[in-house]
C-alpha cells in the first residue's frame, strides 16, 4: 500500500513540475513582458474547469548540442481539449518559458495529435502561438514537424474551424500554419509575424526596419491583411476568440448555433428611409445600415482596418448566424479593388464551407481604375470574389441600396451567380455605368454636332438616369425579386432566410475547382 501511495505522490510531483513549464524564473520573465503563460491563456480561453490536458509528460528526444542535459515535461507546448460555452474545442498553446517555445519533433507530434483528434471528433481547433521558431538543435526533424502541422491545416480546411492566436513571436516557417487557418488574431505590441527577420532583411536588401514595422499587428491588420483581428490585452484577445466561435458550427456538417432572439423580427427602422442622400455622389455610412437591421445591433467585424472599402463580419438575424458582405460608400466611394476583392472572397468561401448564409449589402460604383490596380492583377482578384459567390451553395440574400454598376454589379452576388433572393431599395441604380459616363459613350458623335453640346449631354444624361437610376428595369426582367421599402429591410431578410433554410444546391462533381489565384 505504501508503494502505491509513493507512486501517487510521484505522479502529483511530476504534474506539479510539468505545470511549472520552464520554471519560476522563466515564468517571471514572461509576466514581466506583460504576457501570460500557456496554461494561464488556456484557463482564460476555456470554460472554467473544462480543460483536459494531454501529453503532459512528453519530453524531447534530441541528444545534439548537449540537449540531453536539458529537458522539461511537456516540451514547450500545452495541448488538450475543453469547452467554450459548453461546446467541445481542441487547443494547443506554445510555452515560451520552455526553450523559447521553439518547435521540436515531439512538440509537433503533440500538436498533430490534438489536430487529428479535432478532425476525428469534428470540433474546432485553436492554436496559441508564442514561439522563437524551429528548435535549431533538432535540424530537419523540426522542419519535418512544421510540415506535418501544415499538412493537417490543409486537410482540416473547410472541415473544422481553425483559429490562430499570435501572442508572441511567430517567424520563419512557423507563420504558415496561422496563414492556413481560417482566422488569425494578433496582440498589439507583443506579437509579430514575418518570414525573414530584420537582421536578414538588412543583410539582403540593406533596409533598416524594426520588428514592429516589419511584422507587427498594426502592419498585418492594415497593410497586408494577414491578421483578421488585433487586441490590446490578452484577456481581450481570448474573449474575442470565444465570441468568434459563437457564430460558427462545430464542423462543416453542422449548422451554427441559434441564439434566442429578443429583437422583434418586424422591427421597422424608419431612419433607413432617409439614409440615402439625394446627391448620388454623396456618401453615407454603411455601418449605420448594418447596425439598424441585425439582431440588437451586434456585428462582429472581420479585418476591420484592412481594405476598408468593403465590410465583412458576422451578425445574427432572428438568432441565426450570418456572414455580411457590404460595400462602404464612406471609403473610396465603395469601389472594389484588389484587396477588397480578396478580403470579400475569402470570407464568402469561409461562410460557404461552414453553412453560414451570406447577406450582401450592395452600393458599388465599379472597380478602382489605374495602372496600380491593373498591374496588381485586379482582374484576377475581382474574379476571386466572382468565383466565391458563384461557387457558394449556402443561402444568399442580396440587397442593392444604391449603385450597382458594370462588372462590380455582377461580382456582388447578382441573380445570375445564384443569388437566392435579390432585393433592391427604390434608390437602387443598376446599370452598366453611371449616367455621365454612359452618355459620353452613347452620344459622343451627336454631342459634337449639337448646337449646345453641354445642354444636349445634360438632357441625355437625365434620360439615361431616368431609365436606369432605379431598380425597376432590372426588376422587369426578374433580376431583382422585389423592390422593398428600406425600413422593412430587416423583416424581409429574416423572411428570406427562413424560406431558404431547406435550400438544396449541389455543385458538379469534381476534385476541386481552380480558383483564380
Amino acid at each position: 500500500m505504501t508503494k502505491q501511495l509513493d507512486r501517487i505522490k510521484e505522479l502529483v510531483e511530476l504534474r506539479a513540475q510539468a505545470r511549472m513549464g520552464g520554471g519560476e524564473k522563466a515564468i517571471g520573465k514572461q509576466h514581466d513582458k506583460g504576457k501570460y503563460t500557456a496554461r494561464e491563456r488556456i484557463a482564460m480561453l476555456l470554460d472554467e474547469g473544462s480543460f483536459e490536458e494531454l501529453d503532459m509528460f512528453v519530453r524531447h528526444r534530441c541528444t545534439n548540442f548537449g540537449q540531453e542535459k536539458k529537458s522539461f515535461p511537456g516540451d514547450g507546448v500545452v495541448t488538450g481539449y475543453g469547452t467554450i460555452d459548453g461546446r467541445l474545442v481542441y487547443v494547443f498553446a506554445q510555452d515560451f518559458t520552455v526553450f523559447g517555445g521553439s518547435l521540436s519533433e515531439t512538440m509537433a507530434q503533440k500538436i498533430c495529435k490534438v489536430m487529428d483528434l479535432a478532425m476525428k471528433m469534428g470540433a474546432p481547433v485553436i492554436g496559441i502561438n508564442d514561439s522563437g521558431g524551429a528548435r535549431i538543435q533538432e535540424g530537419i526533424n523540426a522542419l519535418a514537424g512544421y510540415a506535418e502541422i501544415f499538412q493537417r491545416n490543409i486537410l482540416a480546411s473547410g472541415v473544422i474551424p481553425q483559429i490562430s492566436g499570435i501572442f508572441g513571436p511567430c517567424a520563419g516557417g512557423a507563420v504558415y500554419s496561422p496563414a492556413l487557418t481560417d482566422f488569425t488574431l494578433m496582440m498589439e505590441g507583443t506579437s509579430y509575424m514575418f518570414l525573414t527577420g530584420p537582421k536578414v532583411v538588412k543583410t539582403v536588401t540593406g533596409e533598416d526596419v524594426s520588428q514592429e514595422d516589419l511584422g507587427g499587428a498594426s502592419v498585418h491588420s492594415t497593410k497586408s491583411g494577414v491578421t483578421h483581428f488585433t487586441a490590446s490585452t490578452e484577456e481581450e484577445g481570448l474573449a474575442l476568440i470565444r465570441k468568434l466561435l459563437s457564430y460558427m458550427p462545430q464542423n462543416n456538417m453542422e449548422e451554427a448555433p441559434y441564439v434566442e432572439c429578443t429583437d422583434p423580427i418586424d422591427r421597422m427602422e424608419d431612419s433607413l428611409n432617409e439614409i440615402i442622400p439625394d446627391n448620388p455622389n454623396k456618401a453615407y455610412d454603411m455601418y449605420e445600415v448594418i447596425s439598424a437591421i441585425v439582431d440588437n445591433g451586434e456585428f462582429l467585424e472581420v479585418q476591420k482596418n484592412y481594405a476598408t472599402n468593403i465590410i465583412i463580419g458576422f451578425a445574427r438575424f432572428n438568432g441565426q448566424s450570418v456572414g455580411i458582405v457590404a460595400n462602404q460608400p464612406c471609403r473610396y466611394a465603395g469601389v472594389l479593388d484588389c484587396n477588397a476583392s480578396r478580403k470579400g472572397a475569402r470570407f464568402v468561401r469561409f461562410c460557404d464551407a461552414f453553412n453560414i448564409p451570406i447577406v450582401s449589402l450592395v452600393d458599388v460604383p465599379g472597380f478602382l481604375p489605374g495602372t496600380g490596380q491593373e498591374y496588381n492583377a485586379v482582374i484576377l482578384h475581382g474574379a476571386k470574389l466572382l468565383y466565391a459567390y458563384g461557387e457558394a451553395t449556402v443561402p444568399k440574400v442580396t440587397v442593392t441600396l444604391r449603385k450597382s454598376y458594370g462588372g462590380s454589379h455582377i461580382v456582388m452576388s447578382c441573380k445570375q451567380l445564384r443569388g437566392d433572393m435579390n432585393y433592391a431599395w427604390p434608390s437602387a441604380e443598376i446599370a452598366v455605368m453611371g449616367g455621365a459616363g454612359a452618355v459620353e459613350v452613347l452620344y459622343a458623335k451627336e454631342a459634337k454636332e449639337a448646337a449646345d453640346p453641354k445642354a444636349f449631354m445634360a438632357e441625355k444624361e437625365a434620360e439615361y438616369t431616368k431609365l436606369f437610376a432605379n431598380p425597376y428595369n432590372a426588376a422587369k426582367y426578374g433580376y431583382i425579386d422585389d423592390v422593398i421599402e428600406p425600413r422593412n429591410t430587416r423583416f424581409r431578410i429574416i423572411r428570406a432566410l427562413a424560406q431558404l433554410q431547406t435550400k438544396k444546391v449541389v455543385n458538379p462533381a469534381k476534385k476541386h475547382g481552380n480558383i483564380p489565384l
